[in-house]
């Protein structure tokens, strides 16, 4: 395919990614006691629930443009954060966590679904034409959804790891909670350039077990 469809299925994915990544929260909330997103009709795969004016549209489209242009960069992005009440679970501080971590492990299962798709598409490849173009599709959703795994999980408001974070961190660490809180933005921002590439290595290491290539 010419790249620009190339990236216009990369922001498909992205999108689609980002749904199943918020309705997960909620689905797992709601199993610990907490109907605050279903309530809100946001446990749906409908993306016009989910979208983000900004994060969902106007980032992703212009990271694409610049995509384009340039001939290579990272499409990213996100949806609204699907609400949830902790003061719903029995335990709030670890159902906060593992409401946190159910996004990115929705992320990892859908690469890891995936990934073994290309395994299984590689071995019809000899028969058919198409199979390589149906493994770069299956790549690109591999690749989307490990990234949104692992850069979720850096502990930094509002990234899902900085509520694994604090559910670990003990009461006499609540100066740094309030740290994080207040300056999470500037280091979110900090992040995204200084990490995005460690995890675009990360990502590639993990991909290639997931294909076995």
């Amino acid at each position: 395919m010419p790249d620009p469809f190339v990236l216009i299925f990369q922001l498909l994915v992205l999108l689609f990614s980002v749904v199943i990544h918020e309705v997960s929260h909620g689905a797992v909330a709601l199993m610990f006691g907490d109907s605050t997103a279903r309530d809100a009709g946001r446990l749906t795969l409908n993306p016009l629930k989910h979208l983000d004016p900004f994060g969902s549209i106007i980032l992703p489209i212009t990271l694409l443009l610049l995509t384009t242009l340039s001939g290579g960069g990272i499409i990213f992005g996100w949806a609204k954060p699907v609400p949830y009440n902790p003061y719903f679970f029995k335990n709030p501080r670890a159902g906060s966590a593992i409401v946190g971590f159910s996004g990115p492990l929705a992320n990892l299962f859908v690469a890891a679904v995936f990934g073994f798709g290309i395994r299984f598409v590689a071995l019809q490849g000899s028969l058919d034409a198409s199979a390589g173009i149906l493994a770069g599709a299956f790549l690109s959703i591999v690749y989307v959804n490990l990234f949104l795994a692992f850069f979720n999980l850096i502990p930094i408001p509002p990234l899902d790891g900085s509520k694994l974070l604090f559910a670990l961190l003990p009461d006499r660490f609540f100066n740094l909670k309030l740290f994080f809180e207040r300056y999470g933005l500037a280091l979110f921002i900090f992040f995204i350039f200084a990490v995005a590439p460690l995890i675009g290595t990360l990502v590639r290491f993990v991909a290639r077990i997931l294909i076995g290539t």
